[in-house]
């Protein structure tokens, strides 16, 4: 497995604590930044993280901003994106296990830093549980075309 990061200013600290977990768990990864901690703009970094995702070069994102909520917006503007706001074991588990994320989101303002390493290690292990979860993300992916319609009847 491959893992890219990405942050802006509010999660840089967050996301340098993830690097130091990922290098201890022998996880190969990117940082495609922010280098340090001034302000940025978010979602450039989400869009980073998300394209090398879709390319294939990459496997997994974490992505860290103030929230978690900003990047998760952005991120899911690319088509095959899946950003999930994380913010305990289970919701990681379940972001993996029911909706396929491919991207974990984190706020460096509201998640503990002692957290993280369990959620981090919990999205990185689950697998998504197909069958019956899959109906639901083809739908996903159907919004995610262009000539889809705004709105399906179930």
């Amino acid at each position: 497995m491959f893992v890219v990061l990405g942050s802006d200013h509010a999660g840089f600290a967050l996301k340098e604590s993830i690097k130091g977990l990922l290098d201890e768990m022998k996880v190969p990864y990117r940082d495609l930044g922010t280098a340090q901690p001034v302000p940025v703009d978010y979602p450039d970094y989400a869009e980073a993280v998300a394209r090398e995702i879709v390319s294939g070069r990459a496997d997994r994102g974490i992505l860290a901003c103030g929230t978690g909520i900003g990047m998760s917006i952005a991120a899911n503007k690319i088509p095959g994106i899946r950003a999930a706001v994380v913010w305990d074991e289970n919701s990681a588990r379940l972001a993996r296990a029911h909706n396929d994320a491919n991207i974990m989101t984190v706020g460096g303002r509201t998640t503990p830093a002692g957290h993280v390493a369990a959620m981090v290690r919990v999205f990185l292990a689950t697998d998504y549980e197909d069958g019956h979860h899959d109906p639901r993300i083809r739908k996903i992916a159907k919004l995610e075309r262009r000539d889809a319609p705004p709105w399906t009847t179930p």
